[in-house]
């Protein structure tokens, strides 16, 4: 008996044809692909900047009632960002308004103060939250009540603030600082005194970033 080998050759050549259709529906996965989660993006906090800053300054804790004066300055500094905080470093000069605080038997006037502040702080994005401390000399001046001391005096300051960058190289901020002058001596025209005054100041600023 003789077989007829065209239909048998047929089968294998569409045997064939079809593997790669089986071959490519076996390794078809419908598994989702784990993705590592992205990091929160940063706000690129590290470089130099300078600005400047106006707000209020006031012997008491409210320095927007009472016995308060405009003061304003300027500031520059270095932020460097790490392992999700921000540190850094500023100077700071203001003019105080000639703000009065209380020595015995009168008042003096603070006319300017310079600062060198450590800050801290987290970033959220393009929003910083930080505390600060340092050192401030300021220079005070006589009043129709007391004669203060000549020159700068030292003391020391804390305060805390939030900055929000507006674009890649501008940035506002909001800052409270508290101030403390130590052993400031003073005559009131019948005896000679020495006490710690303080101040509060609440100021706005914007800063260039490099």
């Amino acid at each position: 008996m003789t077989m007829n080998k065209k239909p048998f050759a047929l089968a294998i050549l569409a045997a064939f044809a079809a593997s790669p259709v089986l071959a490519a529906d076996l390794t078809y996965s419908d598994s989702p692909v784990y993705e590592e989660p992205s990091a929160a993006p940063s706000g690129g906090w590290t470089g130099a900047y300078v600005g400047l800053h106006a707000g209020s300054a006031s012997e008491r804790v409210n320095p927007f009632s009472g016995n308060k004066e405009f003061m304003g300055g300027v500031q520059g500094g270095y932020n460097a960002e790490m392992n999700g905080f921000v540190v850094g470093g500023e100077l700071e000069l203001s003019h105080m308004g000639d703000v009065e605080v209380d020595v015995p038997g009168g008042d003096l006037k603070e006319r300017y103060r310079l600062a060198a502040k450590a800050k801290a702080g987290a970033p959220i994005g393009d929003t910083l939250i930080y505390g600060t401390a340092g050192v401030a000399m300021t220079s005070l001046r006589d009043t129709s009540t007391a004669e203060g001391p000549d020159g700068w005096k030292p003391g020391w300051l804390l305060g805390a603030g939030i900055e929000q960058k507006f674009n890649q190289n501008v940035s506002g901020r909001v800052e409270y600082n508290y101030t403390r002058t130590g052993d400031v001596r003073s005559f009131d025209g019948v005896s000679t005194s020495e006490t710690n005054v303080s101040d509060h100041t609440i100021k706005a600023g914007v800063n260039y970033n490099f």
